[in-house]
């Protein structure tokens, strides 16, 4: 059992014989694994809070793997996808890899290049969820700041000096120092470098 096997497998496969034995296989390696026959399906039971692992098979009817792949990006899903087939080619790989696929598999799955790509696909989870996190903070944080604070404190990350600042918002260059001073507290930095990485996290 590895360090990330708290994170569910989500496998997405319309032939039921490998969709098994997958899922056998996982849950004896300690895996919580979810099975889906078809894209549609997943896509009916998604859940936003959702984290883990998605292994996807390309051909499957209605749906197939990649156009689930493009799906899932357009809605925001961040779930790290791992793309299976028995009919490998150039192509679709080079489709999967756009759409950021951890790894591209053919069948018959090969268990350590399965359990390798699952463990980067769980990395990448936690990745991830800590980006979510340190947004989260600099979101708070932020919040604490008045309006014309968050003015100057833009003006500043975008490398603007006091006087600039002063011109742009019609103010003072000491209102600007003052108004400085008290973002530096209220974010718990310590100069604009600081502010800098703080206003980047928030983009994350």
């Amino acid at each position: 059992m590895t360090a990330h096997s708290r994170y569910p497998i989500f496998i997405v496969e319309d032939d039921q014989s490998v969709r098994d034995a997958l899922g056998l296989l996982l849950g004896m390696e300690g895996h919580h694994v979810t099975l889906f026959a078809d894209a549609e399906s997943f896509l009916k039971a998604y859940r936003p809070e959702w984290c883990g692992c998605l292994l996807i098979d390309i051909r499957m009817p209605g749906m197939n793997g990649l156009m689930l792949q493009k799906r899932l990006q357009e809605i925001g899903c961040k779930i790290p996808v791992i793309v299976m087939t028995a009919h490998g080619d150039v192509e679709s790989s080079r489709e999967a890899f756009r759409a950021h696929a951890v790894d591209f598999l053919e069948k018959p799955i090969d268990h350590a290049k399965l359990m390798k790509a699952i463990d980067e696909a769980f990395i990448l989870q936690g990745v991830n969820e800590n980006k979510g996190t340190q947004r989260a903070e600099s979101e708070l944080l932020l919040a604490k700041l008045t309006p014309r604070e968050r003015e100057v404190m833009e003006l500043v990350v975008a490398g603007m000096h006091n006087k600039e600042v002063a011109g742009t918002l019609g103010i003072s260059i000491r209102t600007v120092e003052v108004h400085k001073a008290r973002i530096m507290t209220k974010l718990c930095v310590d100069g604009v470098s600081g502010l800098v990485r703080l206003s980047l996290t928030k983009h994350l």
